[in-house]
């Protein structure tokens, strides 16, 4: 199971890490999603949910 938002479909993006003296290195940052319980089709489950989903109250927390 990967860490990937059910609601938004967010999850790691990609890119380079520039340092000072220019050098790219390939990194990963990983999205911000919390472990939460929610109803999903009338159900609790426990499912990973972004930060800003959380907000925004586009779900029911059980």
């Amino acid at each position: 199971m990967s860490r990937k938002c059910i609601i938004t479909g967010k999850g790691p993006s990609s890119g380079n890490h520039v340092s000072h003296a220019n050098n790219k290195n390939r990194r990963t940052w990983g999205a911000n999603v919390q472990k939460v319980r929610i109803l999903v089709d009338g159900k609790p489950k426990r499912v990973y949910v972004s930060a800003r989903a959380l907000k925004s109250g586009k779900l029911t927390r059980v």
